[in-house]
């Protein structure tokens, strides 16, 4: 019974985190899931790009390896901690439980996976601020000058039109809805899923946990303290220069026959996954500018 638990239980999880992607800003990020070979993918299988001459008169062609680039790159593992169960829960209602556990299972590692994949994204440093109207918080406003100047950058970086993203913080939402009717309008229409619509030739979505970067520009680490004046910050980047790739999914069972004490069987999952940028130049981040002391 524990084995067909395990298959049964390991199969939900693996649907579950597929379908949690649908609709959101990693929906239609290249998918290199094929290529993986135990949770490890190789940077010159993602798609480095060789050099191209142009109207070359040099012969022969120089010869360009690749294999400096042949990165292998292990994907990043999530664990959850276990749940316990006892056998009275298990066996008075399995399937209940099975999905209400694999549920908040699928749930919390899908939260690690897009904040890790959010952060992988994000620039190193910022140089882009917001400009809009200060408030009574010391915080500027993000209008849409600031969204043109996104755009600006990404063409400075001579990012083809299609395929811009633009993920925006909650709080750069609402400051657009306060004060755009055009954005008001489009979002009233187009929010699902955190998809809200189009602007200047971005596909803008809306997510809580972008990267946080302190007034300086700095990015800070994932699991860092944040100071009092660290923003969330709009992460613009072109799709065909990111790309993402989910490994294996496995689950953990101890039955509550080992734990004669408490009588509880114990549950959690470990699931690899990495979304990452192909080059430097990916992505643009904006900060919102905030004159908050933190000391």
């Amino acid at each position: 019974m524990a084995t067909v638990f395990k298959e049964i239980w390991t199969g939900e999880m693996v649907k579950s985190l597929r379908g949690k992607m649908d609709g959101t800003w990693l929906d239609g990020v290249p998918d290199m899931s094929s290529i993986t070979d135990n949770d490890v993918i190789h940077l010159v299988d993602v798609g480095v790009d060789p050099d191209v001459l142009v109207n070359n008169t040099t012969y022969p062609i120089p010869v360009q390896a690749l294999k400096d680039k042949d990165i292998a790159i292990k994907l990043d593992k999530f664990q959850s901690k276990a749940t316990p169960i006892t056998d009275d829960e298990l066996y008075a209602a399995s399937y209940d439980k099975m999905q209400r556990v694999k549920e908040a299972h699928a749930e919390a590692i899908n939260i690690a996976k897009f904040q890790k994949a959010a952060h992988a994204l994000g620039e190193s440093k910022a140089t882009l601020f917001t400009s809009g109207k200060k408030g009574a918080d010391l915080r500027y406003k993000m209008c849409l000058d600031d969204v043109i100047a996104l755009k600006e950058a990404m063409d400075e970086k001579h990012v083809p039109a299609d395929g811009r993203r633009l993920v925006l913080s909650p709080d750069m939402v609402n400051d657009l809805l306060s004060s755009e009717q055009s954005f008001r309008e489009q979002y009233n229409i187009n929010r699902v899923d955190g998809t809200i619509g189009r602007l200047y030739g971005f596909d803008v979505y809306e997510y809580a946990l972008t990267p946080l970067y302190k007034q300086d520009g700095t990015k800070l680490a994932l699991d860092a303290t944040a100071p009092k004046s660290a923003e969330r910050c709009a992460l613009a980047f072109y799709t065909p220069r990111v790309f993402k790739a989910t490994g294996s999914t496995k689950m953990y069972y101890s039955e509550a026959a080992t734990d004669p004490l408490s009588q509880r069987n114990l549950i959690n999952f470990r699931h690899y996954f990495i979304c990452m940028p192909k080059k430097d130049d990916a992505s643009v981040v904006m900060v919102k500018k905030n004159d908050n002391s933190d000391a």
